[in-house]
């Protein structure tokens, strides 16, 4: 790379944060004796679904949504509603001018997700997951609402199980569906227990990135992922949902993709660097084509038409990655 085609850390402009932080108010509480988590039964039999939000502090698209379906009084007419504000120790140091300093307070939440981790002396997240174990180990159905560090549109992460891949189909949007194995470094909430388990065993789990942090159009997309995963989940009829909550449903993608994701970019340093500024879902048509150097090694893709998953350079340094190569295909 020349030195004017360089991307790192240090050169990305800061991006303007105009979602603002929802007031959570009394409904911080929760109703379960674990803040931030609220359960209701409905009056005929059915499956336990979870929605989840601010496993990251500054994601708050998801917490925007769960505080709509609470203020609206949403009830399950089938089994049981679970509805957590997971990281609220981190959303409390939100500030919109440094709004990653609020993503944790000591550890990534969501790479917490072993019984190993979940002790009483660890850290916040660690402590934390322990609160939300309980309540994700009864749940059968799991929809975990995030944002991204840059823009880019929607993507619904999967996992490898075939099960949940359906599931996306039936929610119909978004269009760019993730298959992914996940983190080298921690297991994520949704892939905790059951939820992991290849075999299809009656759970569901998806995550959801609704877009950059700071984008309004984030918040439109956690509540259309809600409303639909009510109802696929037969938690509610879509006509109940719909008048409770107007405007939320969203028009379905027009298509969907798979993105089958073969493997991560990890970088070695916080200087890593892409030869263009990608944005995310470019396609990249010969394999071979260099598209970043790690500490002097460059990056090229391995494959032809190779699609890059969520290129990021902005929490660059040693162990994170930066970019997914992955393969597609139209479902």
């Amino acid at each position: 790379m020349s030195p004017t085609s360089r991307f790192t850390r240090a050169q990305v402009a800061p991006l303007s944060f105009d979602l603002p932080c929802p007031e959570l108010g009394a409904w911080r509480a929760g109703n379960t004796g674990v803040e931030g988590v609220w359960q209701f039964d409905g009056a005929e039999p059915g499956r336990h679904v979870m929605i989840s939000a601010l496993v990251h502090g500054n994601e708050l698209c998801g917490a925007w949504a769960l505080l709509g379906l609470l203020q609206a009084g949403l009830r399950p007419q089938r089994g049981r509603l679970t509805l957590a504000f997971c990281n609220l120790a981190a959303f409390d140091r939100f500030d919109p001018a440094q709004p990653d300093a609020a993503r944790f307070v000591e550890e990534d939440l969501n790479r917490q997700w072993r019984v190993e981790r979940m002790v009483a002396g660890g850290s916040q997240e660690r402590r934390r997951a322990a609160e939300l174990r309980p309540f994700v180990e009864q749940a059968d159905w799991l929809l975990d609402l995030h944002s991204m560090h840059e823009p880019g549109q929607p993507l619904l992460l999967t996992g490898v199980q075939p099960r949940n891949l359906a599931l996306a189909r039936a929610l119909a949007a978004p269009e760019h569906i993730v298959v992914d194995a996940g983190h080298q470094d921690g297991v994520r909430m949704r892939d905790f227990g059951r939820f992991g388990e290849l075999s299809d065993n009656g759970t569901r789990s998806l995550l959801i990135e609704c877009g950059f942090h700071g984008d309004p159009a984030s918040r439109r997309v956690a509540q259309d992922a809600c409303v639909r995963f009510l109802q696929v989940s037969e938690a509610l009829d879509g006509a109940q949902l719909d008048a409770a909550l107007p405007g939320w449903r969203q028009p379905p993608a027009p298509r969907q993709w798979a993105l089958e994701v073969t493997g991560p970019v990890v970088a070695r340093s916080e200087q890593f660097a892409f030869t263009e500024a990608f944005v995310g879902l470019e396609c990249i048509a010969q394999a071979g084509t260099v598209i970043g150097d790690n500490d002097g090694q460059p990056v090229t893709t391995p494959y032809d038409d190779c699609v890059l998953v969520m290129p990021s350079v902005r929490q660059a340094r040693a162990g994170v990655t930066v970019v997914r190569f992955a393969r597609r295909r139209l479902l």
